[in-house]
C-alpha cells in the first residue's frame, strides 16, 4: 500500500526582534492594523531570554536543558575559553522542525535567513552574516550562503552585505532592508515550503533608548514600511504568515559589574599585557560570562560555588541566584549552563566589565569585538560621547582603511549607564512579553515558548 506524503502549507516566520505589546503605536500603523486582524497572543518569557536560546527553543520545541544553547555565549571548560556568537548548527541538539517535516514529505525544503546557527545546518537555504578576517587586522563586510554560490548572486544584486549597519554604532535600517530583498530573491528563486527570516532593526533603538516611543518614531516607522512589503509580497504569494519575536526589550538604568565584584572578592584573575589587563578564566576561581540580563558563573569547585552563591545573594539588582538544582525549575540546567545562574531585577542589567580602572580595559573594550570580548557589550551601539570629534575620528579611520593602512576603530565607550533597554530575564510587565501571531486559532492569554514549535506546525499542517 502507497503511503500518501504529509502535505504542508507554504509558510513564512517572521522574527521581529524586540517585538511586544509596549512599542506597537502610532508610528507602526501597518503592523498594529495587521495584528488587529490576525490571531495574536503573548509568548511567556523563557530563560534566558536571548536571541540564541530562544530561537533554538522554537526550532526544537525543546528547552536550552535540551539543546544545550544556555545563552549568546558560555564557558568551554576543556579549552578554558569564553565563546561567543559560534555559529555552526552542530551545537544545537535535537532534531529541528524542518527536519522532521522532511521524514515526512522528502520535496519539503526550507530556507533560514538570518535565523541563528545557520552555518552547517540541513536547511536547504541559508544565509547569515559572516565577515571577512583579513591576516592585516581588516575586517570585511561578508555573508555566508547555501549554497555558496548563493553569497554572490545576492551581493551581486544587492550589493554587499551591510554588517557595519548590521551592528555596531551605525546599526541602522539598511541590514534589515537588505535581509528583506534577500529573502524575496530566495524565495522567488527556490520557492521553500518553510521560510524563516529574521529582522533586527528594533534591537538597536530600544537598547539604546529603551521604550522611549517618540525617540524611537523613525526606526519604528522604518521597520513598519519593510513589514509592510514583506508581509504583502507573501500574502500576494499564498503563503501562510506567521510573526513572532524572541523578547520584549525593558527599560534598564543599573548596570550591574558581576566580574568586577568577583574581581574584589579575589575569585577572578587577570593577567597583564602591554598597558592594560586580560581576564583570564582558566586561572580563576570564579568568573561571570555576562548576557544581557543573565549570568552564568562558573566557579572552579564546590567550596568556591558556595562561596559565590552567598556573596550573588546580597548583590544589589539579583532578583535569583541558580545552582544547578534550582536551574531545573526554569529547564536551564546542562553542561555549558554556568555552576549558578544570575538573572537581573527590573531595570539592571549585567555588564562584563572585570577591569577596575579604565586606564586598564583591555584593548578590545574600545573595538566592536564581540568574538574576544567575554561577555556581551551594548555598549557598541554607541560612539564615545566623551572623545571629542567622535564622529570626525570615525571618518579618518575609514579613510585610512580605504588607502590600506591600519587601523585601530577605538570608539567605543565604557560606561555602561548609557545603555537604556535589556532583555534576558523575567519581565514583570506583560506588555514587554515576546508576541506570536498566526492564522490558527491561538490561546487568547498566553503559550510557553516550546509551544511555538507546536504552533507553527499547526500552522504548516492546518487546512485553514
Amino acid at each position: 500500500m502507497k503511503v500518501s506524503k504529509q502535505k504542508f502549507n507554504k509558510t513564512v516566520v517572521i522574527d521581529i526582534v524586540g517585538l511586544s505589546q509596549s512599542i506597537i503605536s502610532e508610528f507602526t500603523p501597518f503592523l498594529k492594523n495587521y495584528l488587529n486582524n490576525r490571531n495574536v497572543t503573548k509568548i511567556e518569557p523563557m530563560l534566558p531570554g536571548v536571541t540564541t536560546s530562544v530561537q533554538s527553543t522554537y526550532l526544537t520545541g525543546k528547552w536550552p536543558s535540551e539543546h544545550g544553547i544556555v545563552g549568546n555565549g558560555w564557558y568551554d571548560r576543556t579549552d578554558a575559553e569564553v565563546k561567543f556568537w559560534k555559529q555552526s548548527n552542530h551545537l544545537v541538539s535535537g532534531e529541528k522542525i524542518w527536519e522532521k517535516a522532511k521524514k515526512l514529505n522528502s520535496e519539503f525544503t526550507c530556507a533560514k535567513m538570518f535565523w541563528w546557527y545557520n552555518m552547517y545546518s540541513t536547511a536547504d537555504y541559508s544565509v547569515t552574516p559572516r565577515p571577512q578576517y583579513h591576516a592585516d587586522g581588516v575586517k570585511a563586510p561578508d555573508c555566508y550562503s547555501n549554497p555558496p554560490g548563493l553569497r554572490d548572486e545576492l551581493q551581486k544584486k544587492f550589493g554587499p552585505f551591510p554588517l557595519f549597519s548590521f551592528w555596531g554604532p551605525n546599526a541602522n535600517i539598511k541590514s534589515t532592508k537588505w535581509i528583506k530583498d534577500s529573502t524575496i530573491y530566495v524565495d522567488k528563486k527556490y520557492n521553500p515550503t518553510l521560510t524563516l527570516v529574521y529582522l533586527p532593526h528594533l534591537d538597536y533603538g530600544l537598547q539604546k533608548y529603551g521604550s522611549d516611543i517618540p525617540r524611537l518614531k523613525q526606526d519604528l516607522l522604518d521597520l513598519d514600511l519593510v513589514l509592510k512589503e514583506l508581509i504583502e509580497y507573501y500574502e500576494h504569494s499564498q503563503t501562510k504568515v506567521i510573526l513572532l519575536s524572541e523578547y520584549g526589550i525593558e527599560n534598564v538604568n543599573t548596570p550591574v559589574h558581576i566580574n568586577r565584584i568577583l574581581r574584589e572578592n579575589n575569585f577572578l584573575q587577570v593577567r597583564k599585557e602591554r598597558w592594560y589587563e586580560l581576564f583570564d578564566p582558566g586561572a580563576s576561581d570564579a568568573f561571570s560570562v555576562s548576557d544581557h540580563q543573565i549570568s552564568h558563573i562558573y566557579c572552579k569547585n564546590s567550596e568556591i560555588l558556595n562561596r559565590v552563591k552567598r556573596i550573588a545573594k546580597q548583590i544589589p539588582g539579583v532578583c535569583l541566584v541558580l545552582d544547578k538544582t534550582e536551574q531545573k525549575k526554569y529547564h536551564l540546567n546542562h553542561e555549558r549552563s554556568g555552576d549558578l545562574v544570575l538573572v537581573a531585577e527590573e531595570g539592571h542589567w549585567f555588564t562584563y566589565y572585570y577591569w577596575l580602572d579604565n586606564q586598564f580595559a583591555p584593548d578590545y573594550a574600545r573595538l566592536v569585538d564581540i568574538h574576544r570580548k567575554p561577555g556581551y557589550d551594548p555598549s557598541e551601539l554607541f560612539l564615545d560621547p566623551s572623545k571629542k570629534l567622535v564622529k570626525l575620528k570615525v571618518l579618518w579611520t575609514v579613510l585610512k582603511k580605504k588607502l590600506g593602512f591600519r587601523y585601530l576603530m577605538d570608539v567605543i565607550p565604557l560606561d555602561a549607564g548609557i545603555v537604556k533597554g535589556s532583555h534576558g530575564g523575567l519581565p514583570v510587565n506583560s506588555d514587554f512579553y515576546p508576541i506570536f501571531s498566526a492564522e490558527v486559532p491561538l490561546p487568547k492569554k498566553k503559550i510557553s515558548a516550546i509551544k511555538v514549535y507546536d504552533f507553527i506546525w499547526e500552522q504548516m499542517t492546518s487546512k485553514i
